[in-house]
C-alpha cells in the first residue's frame, strides 16, 4: 500500500481512492502538468504473474485506444519503483450504485445516465472491446450528472466472431 507522499514516477500519491481485484487506486498529481489523477497500481503478486500482467497492460492499451466523453480517459501505462500502474482521468462524482437510491430514481434520471452509456458501450464495441464486468459499481457519475464508464476488463474479439453476433441480434 502506497502512502501520501510515495512517488510513482512524475506522480505524486496523494491519498488511497479505493481498491479492486485488479488493484489499487489512488488520487496523485502529475507534477509535470500540476493535475490530480487517478492511479490504478497493479499488486506485486499479481505483477509476478505473465498471465495477469498481460491482461493490466491489455486493459490499459485497449481503453487508452477508446476516445469517448463517458469512457475514462488513459493517460498512460508506467513503470516505477517496482510498481505498475495506469495515470487516468480522474473522475470526481460517486459511483452510480451508490448514486441510485434505495427505492430507485426517476426514469427521466436513468435514461440521462444510460443513454450516453450506451453510446460508450456502441464505441468499444465499434472496436473489439466488450467491457465483461459492467455494472453500477464500475460506473461513475460526475457531480454534472455525466456517467463515466471504468473498469475495462476486456476481451478482444475477432472482427468475424463481433460480426456475427451483429448479424444475429
Amino acid at each position: 500500500m502506497l502512502s501520501s507522499g510515495d512517488r510513482l514516477g512524475l506522480y505524486e500519491i496523494l491519498s488511497p481512492l479505493g481498491a479492486g481485484g485488479m488493484g489499487e487506486v489512488y488520487l496523485a498529481k502529475d507534477t509535470t502538468l500540476g493535475r490530480e489523477v487517478a492511479i490504478k497500481v497493479l499488486p506485486a503478486d499479481v505483477a509476478s504473474s505473465p498471465e495477469r500482467l498481460q491482461r493490466f497492460e491489455r486493459e490499459a492499451k485497449t481503453v487508452a485506444a477508446l476516445n469517448h466523453p463517458n469512457i475514462v480517459t488513459i493517460f498512460g501505462i508506467e513503470a516505477s519503483g517496482g510498481h505498475r500502474f495506469i495515470a487516468m482521468e480522474l473522475v470526481e462524482g460517486e459511483t452510480l450504485d451508490r448514486m441510485i437510491a434505495p427505492g430507485g430514481t426517476s426514469l427521466a434520471k436513468i435514461f440521462d445516465i444510460a443513454i450516453p452509456l450506451a453510446d460508450a458501450l456502441a464505441a468499444a464495441h465499434d472496436k473489439g472491446i466488450v467491457h465483461r464486468d459492467l455494472k453500477p459499481a464500475n460506473v461513475m457519475v460526475t457531480k454534472g450528472g455525466r456517467g463515466k464508464i471504468f473498469a475495462f476488463v476486456l476481451e478482444i474479439i475477432a472482427q468475424a466472431a463481433y460480426t456475427a453476433s451483429t448479424v444475429i441480434q
